[in-house]
């Protein structure tokens, strides 16, 4: 374990990212005035303690705010056994994003002494590392410039750099062709798997236990389809309230157009082929979809999908599935609880490009549990006779809710590691295969200080991926568990155009329940707390 003592309430998160950065494997606990977290400490064995300390002006010689860190370590794993190692920056804690940077700065730096380490990602921890070189580019910056911002401001090494350019400049290229501003994408959840899969944290569901109130569940997303298609597609012509409070319409325009539809989960394909033709059609019922850039529909695990349910998505034009592997190791799939073969993967892929798919993503994470380079390699290889459209490379992120963290005792002692020889590797796999990276995020508590990287064949990146990781437009998310984001823009977040932060949208967001047997119970509710949101927010 590795105990940060902060005299502020204040930077947790970016304190603990950036030492969990250096220490992947420890625990990291951020001790503030304000939490002491006295629970987590008792009793554990301590690698080192770090001292974090903000010290207002008239508190130094220099009559400066000023950030004194200091490293202590405990165990012969660190550089120096027993060594103190101490860094003092200057800070102007008037200016929040100054003072941030100067801290982490300066803990990066002192991590970086104590432990020999440098990191390619440098002092960076953000989910969106691609956000810094987009903004830079819309507010006119040369490449020199970004890339100096980075190495001076960051530590971000070349190779890093070079990435973060390249996912920028494809996603302001496709961004360019879109007007995302006036537009939304639909995000609609099936909440459903065959078995849950270890490391898996998302809100899903065993189908064994819920198979008989699928159609109740498509009822309530029916209801939020519709809502959707009443007060903010354009299909419903301009909408008003009459005097008694009830909606009409007013056959005025539209406010905003679809771009996307993204249905995810769970695994969607867990729907038998009468429910799924019923989901899409309730779609295309109550939306407009005559405008729609991208219509996708993630298969994930290859044991839900079949010619016939490949048959309806065919039959509703869906543009772009996902059929993910995860893994081409029999062995790993056994034992992360993913409970279909290598053979099925293969046989579904081959199954959808026979169908008539063109665009099909495949997912896969490298840091398994028990998997070694050659295992991924194998793996790569594998995939690169399917050659499929797009492929998405994740580092394993091991997330509160997941099997592997709440049942670790099963998994003690297990080889779960990633490298940037692994990164590496996949990176040049995917060059070979012709496929591009064009979208990029972080993850909490990610197997080492890695990055997720979607690659795609020029004409095949996902639009939605890149429009929800940027932030760049609304995105309507439906079903149990959920997240809308509204996107507001100057004139819509009521700011004034020239002021300069109107360069940055406002994000509210607005949650569904996760549990499904509320969210069937309080399907009204989640409408009405989208409705009022749009409505405090000037959307109706």
């Amino acid at each position: 374990m590795i105990i940060v003592n902060n005299n502020r309430n204040d930077f947790e998160y970016d304190i603990h990212s950036l030492v969990k950065a250096f220490f992947p494997p420890e625990d990291v606990v951020v001790i503030t005035p304000g939490n002491p977290r006295t629970d987590q400490i008792s009793g554990k064995e301590i690698l080192a303690k770090i001292d974090i300390v903000f010290l207002e002006a008239s508190e130094t010689q220099a009559g400066a705010d000023s950030i004194r860190c200091s490293f202590e370590s405990q165990k012969e794993q660190c550089a120096d056994k027993r060594a103190v190692h101490s860094r003092e920056a200057a800070a102007d804690f008037s200016k929040r994003r100054i003072t941030k940077d100067a801290l982490k700065q300066c803990l990066y730096h002192l991590l970086q002494e104590a432990t020999g380490q440098n990191l390619p990602w440098g002092s960076l921890t953000g989910i969106r590392p691609a956000k810094i070189p987009m903004k830079m580019m819309e507010e006119g910056h040369s490449d020199e410039e970004i890339r100096a911002h980075m190495k001076e401001t960051y530590f971000t090494s070349d190779p890093k750099i070079d990435l973060c350019m390249t996912v920028a400049k494809k996603e302001r290229d496709i961004l360019n062709r879109l007007d995302a501003k006036n537009g939304y994408s639909l995000y609609v959840g099936i909440p459903f798997c065959p078995t849950t899969c270890a490391y898996c944290s998302f809100t899903s569901y065993p189908l064994a236990k819920w198979a008989e109130r699928v159609d109740e569940y498509l009822d309530a997303l029916e209801k939020e389809i519709r809502f959707t298609g009443e007060y903010f597609d354009q299909t419903a012509t301009g909408i008003r309230k009459n005097g008694t409070g009830a909606v009409e319409r007013t056959g005025e325009a539209g406010r905003r157009h679809l771009d996307t539809v993204y249905i995810g989960g769970g695994t969607p394909t867990t729907l038998l082929p009468h429910q799924m033709d019923r989901l899409l059609t309730m779609l295309e019922t109550h939306l407009d979809l005559s405008g729609v850039h991208e219509f996708t529909v993630e298969g994930g695990r290859p044991d839900s999908i079949t010619r016939e349910k490949l048959e309806v998505l065919r039959a509703h034009q869906i543009s772009r599935i996902s059929i993910n592997p995860q893994t081409m190791q029999q062995k790993t799939l056994d034992l992360i609880g993913r409970r279909h073969t290598v053979e099925q993967t293969k046989e579904s892929f081959l199954l959808a490009r026979e169908v008539g798919f063109t665009n099909i993503n495949m997912d896969l994470i490298v840091g398994l549990p028990e998997e070694t380079i050659a295992d991924v390699e194998d793996t790569l290889k594998q995939i690169e006779v399917l050659a499929p459209d797009n492929l998405t490379i994740h580092s394993l992120a091991i997330k509160r809710a997941a099997r592997l963290k709440m049942q670790q005792e099963d998994f003690s002692g297990m080889h779960m590691e990633n490298t940037w020889e692994t990164i590496d590797l996949t990176a040049a796999y995917c060059e070979k295969m012709g496929l591009e990276p064009y979208y990029m995020y972080r993850q909490k508590n990610m197997a080492g200080n890695f990055e997720n990287v979607g690659y795609a064949r020029p004409g095949c990146e996902g639009l939605y991926n890149i429009l929800i990781m940027e932030e760049k437009q609304t995105i309507m998310a439906l079903g149990a568990g959920a997240i809308t984001k509204f996107v507001l823009w100057p004139k819509e977040a009521g700011l004034d155009d020239s002021r300069e932060a109107v360069k940055d949208p406002r994000i509210v967001r607005v949650e569904n329940v996760k549990d499904i047997s509320n969210y069937l119970e309080r399907t009204d509710e989640m409408i009405e707390r989208k409705r009022s949101k749009m409505e405090e927010l000037g959307l109706i």
